[in-house]
């Protein structure tokens, strides 16, 4: 069997399998985000932490929930990493510096995952699951509650009121990352993850020096590590460590939980607003970008030119011979499209052409499905403006799910997609017109603007991912890749919210002859072109400069 037809038939079986767990997880998280019940321990956190679950808020309320809830998480991770040198379970390990603390702080509350440290050097057993492994639940909870607010703004009328930020933010934890990631990480133990909280031991003799490695609560974190679209590894390799990601099974098994709540929010959020079919419409819209751009990743890698290739059968540099290229192709692309970061291969080595996928993958802004939450809501941004263009096509006052998109909504909507581009945009100028970043870069020319490019692309859309190459772990790249972390993640959901809160307020608009029906095919296909046309006019200019210059040039 050729790789290329083993790679196509695993990636009938990861569709089969998002297929099976669609349904039943959607309906499920319908059910969570609308229920008026509260689990015991669900009340007991509500009382430590002096929350009325039951007190609905109105989108100034609920932003402030979000953003005080993240500050202290900030704040909290911060600490914790600048005092690991005097806590038990350290394994020795002294305390993080300011700039990278801050860093990783940063990037973890943001659901960003950037890592621009050595995992399994720096950071010891508290820091690694009291921090960044609770980071990873809270902070995909964040994004859960944010895109649930804003699919109650289309389902509500009349009212201002999104829901309670600290019930969605419970109960997004509590009944759906904790089942899921325990189910999970027994799956990768079962597969070989491992998971200890063993010290450092020496494991053999290479080179004329020793190799030491230490345990820790491996599977556990890398559960959610991919089901909260997070992507943080425990090691420094992410999965393509044989700890955290042993064999083909299990790497399937991560791209199928990478992409689980993402798609299957597309059913909840139908299910929320009434309308199963506008889930399928939303639903097929990803799909067809994330489909498209495996298809593409799988033809630049096998199809590439020249002696080695062809000796490899495809691009094989950089990436796992137990995963081969189909499968990282797969990977790489479900990462990119998603927020969640993880790689099991080195992007950098990915054909120049392959490389510049990536980068357009994270400049759809992180939409197909994107990340868990973040996709969805990116995604309904996205659907507004599509219905706006169609309006101006046929002069009428656009309309979708039944409310009326107007000039505030416009606005709001704008903000949302101007905002990242223009952090990614111009950290990126700042970085390749000072001279102290670029001597970061390892590669030249077309290369070497892609890694900066990357990396900026990557924080401002909270992807987390490396493209490799670059040595991020220097002042500027920690401040302003947290920077951007941070306002890439929570500026757009101030729009977002106020978005939510705009449509909460009017009441329904009755379906006319005139109303575009945003369940047909032919609202998927003008909702795939406007992200396409819209991602490709904002980043055509620096894509043209690097992986583009560099795949034409190969």
């Amino acid at each position: 069997m050729s790789p290329f037809l083993a790679g196509m038939l695993q990636l009938l079986a990861l569709i089969a399998a998002l297929a099976l767990a669609y349904r039943p997880l959607g309906d499920y998280m319908a059910r969570v985000y609308s229920s008026t019940k509260h689990l015991r321990v669900e009340k007991w956190i509500y009382k430590a932490i002096g929350a009325n679950p039951n007190a609905e808020m109105r989108w100034p309320a609920y932003l402030r929930g979000v953003l005080a809830f993240s500050a202290v998480s900030v704040l909290f991770l911060y600490l914790l990493q600048r005092v690991q040198g005097s806590l038990p379970g350290s394994l020795g390990f002294s305390s993080i510096d300011p700039d990278q603390a801050f860093n990783t702080a940063a990037s973890f509350v943001s659901n960003t995952n950037w890592q621009s440290y050595y995992g399994e050097q720096a950071m010891g057993h508290v820091v690694q699951t009291g921090g960044l492994a609770v980071q990873n639940f809270v902070s995909a909870a964040v994004g859960i509650a944010v895109a649930v607010a804003l699919v109650r703004g289309f389902a509500r009328s009349r009212t201002g009121e999104l829901g309670n930020f600290w019930a969605d933010l419970v109960r997004g934890t509590v009944r759906i990352l904790i089942p899921l990631s325990v189910i999970g990480a027994i799956v990768l133990v079962a597969c070989g993850a491992i998971q200890n909280f063993a010290g450092i031991h020496e494991v053999g003799q290479f080179m004329g020096g020793s190799q030491q490695w230490n345990g820790g609560a491996v599977a556990s974190q890398e559960a959610i590590k991919e089901i909260g679209t997070n992507g943080g590894g425990y090691f420094n390799a992410n999965s393509a460590h044989p700890f955290e990601n042993p064999n083909a099974f299990s790497n399937l098994f991560e791209i199928f939980l990478i992409l689980l709540i993402p798609f299957a929010l597309t059913r909840t959020f139908g299910r929320m607003v009434g309308s199963i079919k506008q889930g399928y419409a939303i639903l097929a819209t990803m799909v067809t970008i994330w489909f498209g751009f495996v298809l593409l990743m799988m033809w630049t890698e096998f199809a590439h030119h020249g002696p080695a290739f062809e000796a490899a059968g495809g691009a094989m540099e950089g990436k796992e011979t137990r995963f081969g290229i189909s499968t990282s192709a797969i990977f790489s692309i479900s990462t990119t499209l998603t927020s969640t970061g993880a790689v099991n291969s080195f992007h950098s080595s990915n054909t120049g052409l392959g490389g510049g996928l990536n980068l357009l993958g994270m400049q759809l802004g992180e939409i197909a499905p994107g990340g868990v939450g973040s996709g969805l809501y990116g995604m309904l941004i996205m659907a507004i403006i599509a219905v706006f263009i169609a309006g101006l096509m046929v002069g009428r006052t656009p309309e979708y799910l039944g409310k009326k998109i107007g000039t505030r909504e416009i606005k709001l909507a704008a903000c949302y997609i101007l905002i990242t581009p223009a952090l990614v945009l111009c950290f990126t100028a700042a970085a390749m017109a000072l001279p102290t970043p670029v001597d970061s870069m390892t590669n030249s020319g077309a290369h070497g603007f892609s890694e900066i490019l990357y990396a900026y692309t990557s924080a401002g859309n909270n992807n987390g991912s490396g493209f490799a190459g670059l040595n991020a772990d220097t002042q500027w790249f920690n401040t302003t890749l947290g920077l951007a972390m941070l306002l890439g993640r929570f500026l757009p959901m101030v729009f977002v919210l106020a978005l939510a809160g705009s449509l909460a307020e009017q009441k329904p608009v009755p379906e006319t002859a005139g109303t575009l029906r945003a369940n047909k095919p032919l609202f998927t296909g003008l909702l795939v072109g406007t992200i396409l046309i819209i991602t490709g006019l904002t980043y055509f200019p620096a894509l043209a400069l690097g992986p583009l210059a560099e795949g034409l040039a190969s």
